[in-house]
């Protein structure tokens, strides 16, 4: 586990980014102070992006607890969950608008280019 990267992932981060390169969607920016610390800001439209992993974010479906060290993995990923919950209502009280996206969703392209224009439409206030 040590050696999944919590940033440039390929599975989920880059793998968003050719998303919103072919979509060409455009005035994202990635790695912005704000709290949770945001996979993908756009700032002019308060728009906040997470790519939640399966595991690390305890995906209903798909998250698999290992079987070794129970103990450990069962609270860690229920504090992960938990946090995602503080860190929406943060973001929320400032303003922003908060877009999260399961790791396994990353393969329907057209759903998640769909759900990003919306998200960004109905802020700029446009359809």
């Amino acid at each position: 586990m040590a050696v999944i990267r919590s940033r440039g992932n390929k599975n989920t981060e880059l793998k968003l980014v050719m998303i919103l390169r072919s979509a060409r969607i455009t005035g994202w920016q990635r790695h912005q102070p704000l709290p949770g610390r945001p996979d993908f800001v756009f700032r002019r439209e308060r728009v906040a992006v997470f790519v939640d992993g399966c595991f690390w974010h305890g995906c209903p479906p798909h998250c698999r607890m290992p079987h070794t060290r129970t103990h450990y993995w069962g609270p860690k990923i229920a504090t992960n969950t938990a946090r995602n919950l503080v860190t929406n209502r943060a973001l929320r009280a400032q303003g922003w608008r908060i877009v999260r996206i399961w790791e396994h969703s990353l393969r329907h392209r057209g759903r998640i280019r769909a759900r990003l224009i919306a998200a960004l439409a109905s802020c700029r206030g446009t359809d």
